[in-house]
């Protein structure tokens, strides 16, 4: 699944889930993960990578040379999200054993090369990072603002990525980047009415490459499948009729996933409603104690029903 350089997406929870789901599937069927860690050892490189595998794949072109990609990047990436668990040395160090791992010779030495590059500009971004403030304070629109600390991401990186490189690496997302920025000047632009606007953006729309508009369209095709799910038990369908009807626009192993998530959301609803009428039975017991008890006893509650991480959730749904 891939990684913009900048944020312009969200969604609910759920379709969060059933997007993460549906990718990772993906994932599954299109490229066989790397194995980080032996089966046997009782936890991973830190214990927040538990139970993960990288998806990408580190391959030679026909010269028998690293064949640089966004995929060696991401196994990169996987391993740096350990920052604040490990030191740098330490993260360096791993993804360095996992290279000697796949690679051999030329090949071993060019991908520990490429590592300590991207390394350093990882490190020139805090630089990029803390100029943001200042850039946006001194723009008179968003889309000035992201532009301009767009533009100050890809000059670093032309002093530490070939042409060549920068595109192998960075090119889908550059390509969803300029996109976003492209429609952030669209909508900001008070020259245009608003029929303007959307002919612009219909614009943008069919000069997108296929890859980049079935990588747009993807959440869209989720929240459907979703809103098909809904539409199917309001009108009576079983959940064996949900499971055929995504099985047939996803993949069985992604029906099942799906149902996974479907018995988990449940649960979590009852649990939520067997809090709230408690909760109510409690403000009606104790209606005439002290502030200090209401909350001690309501603490209580919330402390039979949910782990510290589940309570800060809560607020959502009182």
């Amino acid at each position: 699944m891939r990684t913009a350089n900048l944020a312009f997406a969200g969604a609910t929870a759920l379709v969060v889930a059933v997007f993460f789901v549906l990718t990772s599937l993906k994932s599954e069927n299109n490229s066989e993960p790397i194995k980080l860690r032996k089966a046997d050892q009782s936890f991973d490189f830190v214990r927040s990578f538990e139970g993960t595998t990288h998806d990408g794949n580190i391959n030679l072109n026909a010269g028998g040379d690293l064949q640089v990609s966004a995929e060696l990047r991401l196994l990169f990436d996987y391993y740096l999200a350990a920052t604040g668990e490990k030191k740098l040395p330490e993260i360096r160090a791993e993804i360095e054993r996992v290279l000697e791992q796949k690679l051999q010779g030329t090949a071993a030495v060019q991908a520990k090369n490429l590592l300590s590059r991207y390394i350093q500009y990882k490190e020139a971004l805090v630089s990029v990072e803390a100029n943001a403030q200042n850039i946006s304070m001194n723009k008179t629109t968003m889309a000035a603002a992201a532009r301009q600390r767009w533009s100050a991401m890809q000059q670093t990186r032309q002093r530490f990525f070939s042409e060549k490189e920068n595109q192998a690496m960075f090119g889908f997302d550059d390509a969803y980047d300029t996109d976003a920025l492209n429609r952030m000047d669209v909508a900001e632009n008070t020259g245009l009415s608003p029929e303007q606007k959307q002919a612009q953006l219909k614009a943008l729309d069919d000069a997108l490459p296929a890859a980049l508009r079935e990588e747009k369209n993807a959440p869209y095709q989720v929240i459907r499948l979703e809103e098909q799910a809904s539409a199917l038990r309001a009108n009576g369908g079983t959940e064996a009729d949900i499971y055929n009807m995504r099985a047939t626009a996803t993949s069985p192993e992604a029906a099942t996933r799906l149902a996974e998530v479907d018995r988990e959301e449940a649960i979590w609803k009852a649990r939520i409603q067997q809090y709230l009428e408690q909760k109510n039975k409690l403000n009606t017991e104790m209606a005439f104690h002290s502030a200090i008890e209401k909350q001690t006893a309501l603490d209580q509650v919330r402390k039979q029903y949910f782990n510290a991480d589940e309570q800060r959730r809560l607020p959502a749904y009182e």
